[in-house]
């Protein structure tokens, strides 16, 4: 891949954002400052439970606020749960959303936000800067490390009658406040802590090879490499451990921040493929075909994947052979996998042969492959596919 010039024009988008113990409990005091009388919390059902829940409603409340609560959303969340979300902010005359929760309440909160601006179908916005309107005030609060949907402008929505995710990119969906809160990520169990790891591992690797890179996404992606390699084993082995989880919250934020701006590529192609066909989890189809697409990128962008290599922590001199660098960052990338337990392959999620022609039909046509390293064939990425069955 030829070293871009620092000449080039970049531009860099990012939400305020209050990162800390107890960033949650301030979701009150920004609803009431972005001037909303009544505010729609998008959330899931398993977080209404959780026992934080009630002190970020509370702070909205104690604010004077008024909030309805709308909880009605899968992972991939459906087209058909944000318009439901739409019409439930318009009946109640809502004037802001509140997310809490993974990338599914949050995406599905996006959404909502610009199909009630906008007074059209969330599918319309399909693509890249097809949102005329901004949604009204948006405040994010993640309880997972790994979506980052908190600082990107991406949404992704499942289109229930076509079965594929579709992507709506656009500065219009960055929210105007994260409050990334770590203490919220001591709930999390063991294998959504192990694959939205992974996925935010993702997110700094294909941001760091992807054809649209820059200095200052560079500058996130690495850094967001080395606090996921130090802290997410950690998480994993000691989950009460706050300050592991806050690595990897940090981890997680930084890695949002560099593929927002600088796109993604062929696993996450790939892995919104399989959750819309198969209606499969987001995190873990990144977590199995992260390795192997790597393996199929390298020789587009060996050096940058020797720096992946060791921001992991890989002893590799600059003057290692090209064989010896693909070992190496392959052989960090699997260590890490194993080390959380984020081992099984494609198959143990039903996944045969017989999807694979589908699978590549739509990962072909997803806008992250654009920014891949490496330009794939329909045949290329079918035998990802298959490695990583």
């Amino acid at each position: 891949m030829p070293a871009a010039s620092l000449l080039e024009l970049r531009k860099f988008l990012a939400p305020e954002s209050v990162f800390g113990a107890g960033a949650a409990s301030m979701a009150g005091r920004y609803v009431q400052n972005l001037g909303a009388r009544r505010a729609l919390l998008v959330t899931d059902p398993g977080i209404t439970h959780l026992p934080w829940f009630d002190s970020i409603t509370s702070s909205i409340l104690g604010m004077g606020v008024e909030l309805e609560i709308f909880a009605d959303i899968h992972a991939n969340p459906r087209d058909f749960e944000v318009m439901q979300g739409a019409e439930l902010f318009r009946s109640k005359g809502c004037d802001a959303i509140v997310a809490v929760g993974g990338g599914s309440p949050m995406d599905c909160a996006k959404g909502i936000g610009i199909v009630v601006t906008n007074d059209c179908h969330v599918l319309d916005f399909e693509g890249v800067d097809n949102v005329q309107n901004p949604g009204p005030p948006l405040i994010c609060v993640p309880t997972t490390a790994g979506s980052s949907a908190d600082v990107s402008q991406f949404a992704i929505i499942n289109d229930t009658e076509r079965k594929v995710k579709i992507a709506i990119v656009s500065k219009a969906m960055v929210p105007d406040v994260a409050l990334i809160d770590p203490l919220l990520t001591l709930t999390m169990p063991r294998e959504l802590t192990a694959h939205t790891g992974v996925d935010a591992l993702t997110h700094a690797i294909e941001a760091y090879v992807s054809n649209a890179h820059g200095p200052t996404t560079d500058l996130f992606a690495l850094d967001a490499i080395r606090r996921i390699a130090r802290h997410l084993p950690l998480a994993i082995t000691r989950p009460d451990d706050a300050e592991a989880r806050a690595g990897m919250m940090l981890g997680s934020m930084y890695a949002g921040l560099a593929f927002s701006n600088a796109i993604l590529g062929a696993v996450h192609a790939m892995a919104h493929s399989l959750g819309g066909l198969m209606d499969l989890p987001h995190g873990q189809c990144n977590a199995m075909l992260l390795d192997h697409v790597i393996d199929y990128n390298f020789d587009a962008a060996p050096e940058r994947y020797a720096d992946i290599a060791v921001a992991l922590g890989a002893q590799l001199s600059p003057t290692a052979p090209f064989e010896e660098k693909r070992r190496a960052v392959l052989h960090q990338v699997r260590a890490l996998k194993a080390a959380v337990g984020a081992t099984e392959g494609l198959g143990s999620l039903g996944v045969t042969p017989e999807h694979i022609e589908g699978l590549a039909a739509f990962a072909m046509n997803d806008p992250c492959m654009v920014t891949n390293p490496k330009a794939p064939t329909a045949l290329d990425i079918k035998a990802v596919y298959r490695n990583a069955l």
